[in-house]
């Protein structure tokens, strides 16, 4: 769920639909929808096509939505 609430936060930030990221991704936009509402699980290559699709990485990506990350650093 935390990845998919970082997914739409990036989104909205860039001003983005789910359509026009659905379509910068390669994705259809029913599943950047079922993404941003954790109904679905993603692959590693699929979180890749979201970051890049983001202006991101996957490590930047998945470290929002770790919770645990800043007691690492």
């Amino acid at each position: 769920m935390r990845f998919g609430e970082e997914v739409r936060r990036r989104r909205k930030a860039m001003g983005l639909s789910q359509e026009k990221l659905a379509d910068v991704a390669g994705f259809d936009r029913t599943y950047v929808s079922l993404i941003e509402r954790g109904k679905r699980n993603l692959s590693l290559t699929n979180i890749v096509r979201f970051a890049r699709a983001l202006g991101t990485t996957p490590d930047r990506l998945l470290k929002r939505t770790d919770p645990e990350a800043g007691l690492r650093e």
